[in-house]
């Protein structure tokens, strides 16, 4: 008679022999090779630096615990601290510090830690009215504020002491001085910073697929935000006269041994100008802007600006800048007898 109760699923694990188990391993590691390999670059660096966020945000809060916690640390406490950090001390935009938890999310997972979906459920669930903020969603948006030499001035008197304060200076007025990306300043090379009488002679690297220049920096008469001894300075403080430019300090104190990554260029300049006060926050893209508009109310010639910057001749962005440090030049609502 046939059984009346349908019968059940074996659910007992194969029981493979080692052939099979070597073939299978094998298609283990092929397929993550594959699909490492089809990850975009840009996605990979923005995961680089998303997970160097989450290592400076565990140093930032072992100098209020007193412990530094490891950065495979990801729970359900942490990730939600980390949004919160983001909002409140790195004024991240939602859409950026949600980007932030997938990041660092994939970054563990990939090392092997495993990341609770509670956690990330509490991570966003934290977000969600972040991203009903107006003012919150507005953060990151429109162009870039171009820096004046008076608000370098004022970021020059807020500098903090000791080795992290002549870092920070050399690097934003650096910055500045070659009209560099962020990119750029964190990928600049002590070795390729030759010092001349009349300034500095700097190699500024291929960056993203844009081709290198070499530009010349030279002296500034206001000492305290001179781009020459800035750099001068900090170079003899830190020791370095080889590998990167400007290098990550622990909370000790240290010199790390690899470069800054360009989001950290960003923040240390958006940081800066915070402790400043300035009304206007400004952006790692604000000492390039700033540089060109400057330049360009000084009376200097577009090509020898553009050779700086390293634009294209018909670029829209540039040819911006310099439209607008030049509309008060002969304003065409100037003495017309009004």
């Amino acid at each position: 008679m046939p059984d009346l109760v349908p019968r059940q699923p074996d659910t007992t694990p194969a029981a493979y022999d080692a052939a099979t188990l070597a073939v299978l391993a094998a298609m283990e590691k092929a397929a993550d090779e594959h699909l490492d390999r089809i990850i975009p670059d840009n996605t990979k660096r923005g995961y680089a630096n998303d997970w160097a966020l989450w290592e400076e945000f565990h140093d930032w809060l072992a100098k209020r615990t007193g412990h530094r916690m490891p950065s495979a640390a990801v729970t359900r406490g942490n990730l939600v601290g980390f949004v919160v950090w983001l909002d409140t001390i790195k004024l991240a935009a939602p859409t950026s510090i949600d980007r932030r938890i997938t990041g660092v999310t994939v970054t563990a997972r990939g090392i092997g830690v495993e990341v609770a979906k509670a956690a990330t459920v509490a991570a966003r669930k934290a977000l969600k009215p972040l991203k009903n903020d107006p003012e919150r969603q507005a953060r990151g948006r429109g162009k870039a504020a171009a820096v004046t030499p008076e608000q370098l001035r004022q970021m020059n008197a807020a500098v903090t002491d000791g080795l992290t304060g002549l870092r920070d200076r050399a690097l934003w007025l650096m910055a500045f001085a070659i009209a560099g990306r962020s990119a750029e300043v964190a990928a600049l090379r002590a070795d390729t910073i030759v010092h001349v009488s009349q300034g500095l002679e700097v190699h500024v690297p291929a960056v993203k697929g844009r081709p290198p220049r070499d530009v010349v920096v030279g002296y500034g008469k206001n000492p305290d935000t001179c781009p020459v001894r800035a750099w001068l300075t900090w170079r003899a403080a830190a020791g370095i006269s080889t590998g990167p430019a400007f290098l990550p300090i622990t909370v000790h104190g240290h010199l790390g041994d690899r470069a800054l990554s360009p989001e950290a260029v960003r923040e240390i300049i958006a940081r800066n100008a915070e402790r400043a006060g300035l009304s206007v926050r400004l952006t790692g893209h604000s000492m390039r802007a700033g540089f060109i508009t400057t330049s360009r109310r000084a009376g200097k010639r577009e090509e020898k600006i553009r050779e700086q910057s390293g634009h294209a001749e018909n670029s829209p962005a540039f040819w911006g800048y310099i439209r607008e440090a030049d509309k008060w030049t002969d304003a065409a609502s100037e003495d017309i007898g009004l």
